[in-house]
């Protein structure tokens, strides 16, 4: 049993084979997938995709990417989203130095109106963070984000950064980089996180993971990555799926 905490499957990617893709991560033993709504067009794709099938989950939120096309009644629409029986965290939201798509300036003013959304909401939130590791944290601080939680979605950080996470109250979710050959720093971060902190996700079209890096990546693929943790870990995969189930199913309340 796996649970791919992290998944795209109404991108159009999938458009000419979802159903199939859908059916071989069933094959691989995944339990559950968290499809993530991030912006006008995929939040209602998101929705639908979590109503149409038992097993897929959904998360609402505003990408920092798209942070400058955010109007005031999309926090609104966000937040009658997440009354929603399917939808399970707020997400994903965050910082995004690397595309130079909206202002610093917007991008915090939007991270940070979600958070209190989410703790207004008592909601988890799913954090995306490129090249943004110590502004993430200083708001996620400052903003009391430690009272909700949530994921740290494909975490790209230093150990010293994941620790600052943990403390406040945030799991340490990988994803396909992590399987790379070169990849030390994911997977030294990888090697100290806590057990009982542990995600893995595949953020599927996204970052496919080792030996089909370069092609479309799948919901199926949540296994090579668990593969990666058992590996690092020293424990037999049984025991690292198990555990990664468990700590998904409590973080964003499975039953």
């Amino acid at each position: 049993m796996l649970i791919d905490s992290h998944a795209h499957l109404d991108a159009a990617h999938f458009d000419d084979d979802r159903e199939e893709v859908i059916q071989r991560a069933l094959a691989q033993g995944v339990t559950a997938i968290v499809n993530i709504g991030f912006n006008r067009e995929t939040i209602p794709t998101t929705l639908k995709l979590s109503e149409a099938y038992e097993f897929i989950y959904a998360a609402v939120g505003w990408h920092p990417q798209d942070a400058i096309d955010m109007k005031p009644e999309d926090l609104g629409w966000i937040e009658q989203s997440c009354a929603r029986e399917k939808v399970l965290a707020i997400g994903e939201i965050g910082l995004d130095y690397y595309w130079d798509t909206s202002p610093k300036d917007v991008q915090h003013q939007v991270f940070r109106e979600q958070i209190r959304l989410a703790r207004k909401l008592r909601m988890p939130i799913i954090i995306h963070n490129r090249d943004a590791h110590e502004d993430v944290v200083r708001i996620l601080r400052e903003e009391k984000a430690d009272e909700v939680g949530g994921i740290m979605h494909s975490f790209s950080g230093s150990w010293e950064i994941a620790k600052q996470c943990l403390n406040l109250n945030f799991y340490i979710s990988f994803s396909g980089p992590v399987t790379f050959k070169n990849a030390k720093q994911p997977k030294t971060v990888l090697a100290n996180v806590p057990l009982d902190r542990l995600l893995v996700e595949t953020d599927s079209p996204y970052l496919t993971p080792h030996p089909y890096r370069g092609k479309r990546n799948e919901s199926a693929y949540v296994r090579l990555i668990a593969e990666t943790a058992a590996e690092i870990k020293g424990l037999p995969i049984a025991e690292i799926e198990e555990i990664t189930t468990s700590n998904a199913k409590k973080i964003l309340g499975i039953l």
